[in-house]
């Protein structure tokens, strides 16, 4: 079975497994226990990969929030400012149609309460457009909301020019950079996000642990917890740190950064060539292939791909050989076609005609090649008949 579904999740790296276990036998101390030496250890273990994380961003380590996941930082980023502002119902929030349902189910919830959301179209690649959302900011305006990498399709979205709009304007920025961290340059010195939702098992990392990165210093962003507690994560995120996960979290990012070459990863250069390849098969020896998202502006690893006059769950069904998806894992119950596809236009058909294919550090050249012998020999059949 060849795995390319890696934006759903990735496989735990051998060294980052090897970093873990330790915590989980001779190392089980709670880094909130303070009074002996099992407790010192997990804090410093937990301080270490907090470092490590912070490193790979470019970024002071005090920055670092811990959560369960993405879906929990995103909902502590937006749901925390709004509550931080004081002003629920006057509030204002901007977000786009193609963001990750932990961002849009956010801000659904949030409307139900009387907040007022905005929600920017996308133009045919899945991109935001700068000037929207300087458009949209309105005095009352207290976050924009913008991923930085499109989960489904790949596009990646100008957040140089859309963190210039929000801080000339005074309002905070909220990304979600899960897909794109580790794939592509990230940078917090230099791009002034507020805040960034993060996931290690998305990073080669285990699932259950990713952070919220929040802006500190002169430009302190006001911030409410999503529950109460003993104040663990500086008041933001009550609860026992899971020392394992933390520190397979780390050692991820240490992966990444022991990789680094110029301003993209090695691994990343090769996941591009080994992507770019399949392609190439797939339009060269079929017709009716569309490529859904950004075609230069786009993840290393992503993949996505509509089939004319192709049913795309029966398809994705044949391929008894690979793993792949027809959009996000946290939206498989949704019988619906992807909302990224709708939002950038697409038609309906092709949007349920649509496989995604993932691509990580482990995939090989013969895996390409197999993968791409079966999804062609498996439309040519659905032609046919």
């Amino acid at each position: 079975m060849i795995y390319l579904d890696n934006q759903a999740t990735t496989r735990v790296a051998p060294e980052v497994l090897a970093a873990m276990l330790p915590y989980f036998t001779e190392e089980y101390g709670n880094a909130a226990s303070v009074n002996h030496a099992f407790g010192w250890r997990a804090f410093e273990a937990v301080e270490t990969s907090r470092g490590q994380i912070a490193q790979t961003l470019n970024c002071p380590a005090e920055w670092i929030v811990f959560t369960s996941g993405a879906t929990e930082a995103n909902n502590l980023a937006i749901k925390g400012v709004v509550a931080a502002a004081k002003r629920q119902i006057q509030s204002h929030v901007i977000t786009n149609a193609a963001e990750h349902p932990s961002v849009l189910d956010v801000a659904k919830r949030l409307k139900r309460s009387g907040v007022r959301i905005t929600i920017l179209s996308v133009d045919r690649f899945g991109q935001v457009d700068s000037q929207q959302v300087a458009d949209a900011i309105e005095p009352e305006t207290v976050l924009v909301s913008v991923m930085l990498a499109n989960n489904e399709v790949g596009t990646i979205n100008p957040l140089a020019e859309i963190s210039r709009v929000c801080r000339e304007r005074s309002v905070p920025l909220h990304c979600d950079a899960v897909q794109a961290f580790g794939k592509i340059p990230l940078n917090l010195a230099e791009l002034p996000i507020d805040l960034l939702s993060l996931s290690a098992h998305k990073l080669y990392g285990p699932k259950g642990i990713g952070a919220l990165v929040v802006r500190r210093g002169e430009r302190r962003i006001p911030l409410e917890p999503l529950f109460d507690g003993g104040g663990h994560e500086h008041h933001l995120r009550s609860g026992t740190l899971p020392v394992p996960l933390i520190v397979g979290f780390g050692a991820a990012c240490e992966l990444v950064a022991s990789d680094r070459d110029g301003l993209r990863t090695a691994t990343a250069n090769r996941m591009a060539a080994l992507r770019d390849r399949l392609w190439q098969r797939l339009q060269t020896e079929l017709e009716g292939v569309t490529l859904n998202g950004h075609p230069t502006e786009r993840l290393p690893n992503n993949l996505n791909v509509s089939f004319d006059s192709v049913n795309g769950e029966a398809l994705m069904s044949s391929l008894k050989g690979i793993a792949v998806s027809s959009g996000s894992a946290c939206s498989t119950a949704d019988p619906e076609p992807s909302h990224v596809l709708r939002a950038m236009g697409v038609s309906e058909a092709l949007s349920r005609a649509s496989l995604r294919f993932g691509l990580s550090r482990e995939t090989t050249e013969a895996e390409i090649g197999a993968a791409a012998d079966e999804v062609v020999a498996a439309v040519r059949k659905f032609r046919a008949n």
